[in-house]
């Protein structure tokens, strides 16, 4: 698929440590023969290709010289057939709110829709597997801080995404 015709996502961007502790959950309870991507926390699912400059645009502006937003995981969610982790940062959803402004227009009914930061950590299990999981994940939950790194944008070609831009917070 072509960049004219392949949708963009936007994702926040883990520190190091905290993507590998992620990627390990990841691992450890997302069936494998599913798990095809790294952990991410979506920001937006589908952005037309056409707006590929715009998105690196905005992200620049977002991120250039701007101080990374404080973020914690807040807790274990369910998602019926999967876990995920709750991300809870003010600074990030109003990056996420002024993006959704500029791309108001541009916007699928999903990224319209209320937005819920989060850590999909398993899925497209049986209820009782993703129930079994949750359980286990809140027995040793704790809060803690994340370190939000920086945004990216993704070209979506039906496989595993492909990097379109990385920007660094600071």
């Amino acid at each position: 698929m072509s960049d004219a015709a392949a949708p963009i996502i936007l994702t926040a961007l883990f520190g190091a440590q905290d993507q590998a502790f992620f990627d390990a959950q990841r691992r450890a309870f997302f069936p494998a023969e599913r798990n095809r991507l790294d952990a991410h926390l979506t920001m937006f699912h589908h952005l037309p290709p056409g707006s590929a400059d715009e998105v690196r645009h905005r992200l620049v502006q977002e991120t250039c010289g701007v101080p990374a937003p404080a973020a914690r995981v807040a807790g274990v969610i369910s998602l019926g057939r999967g876990v995920a982790y709750r991300i809870d940062s003010p600074g990030l959803a109003a990056i996420r709110g002024r993006l959704a402004e500029a791309f108001h227009g541009l916007l699928t009914p999903q990224d319209q829709a209320g937005w819920r930061a989060h850590v999909t950590v398993q899925n497209k299990v049986t209820p009782a597997e993703a129930k079994a999981t949750l359980a286990q994940l809140q027995a040793g939950f704790a809060a803690r801080p994340v370190t939000i790194a920086g945004l990216a944008a993704w070209w979506y070609r039906g496989g595993p995404w492909e990097p379109l831009s990385r920007h660094m917070f600071g």
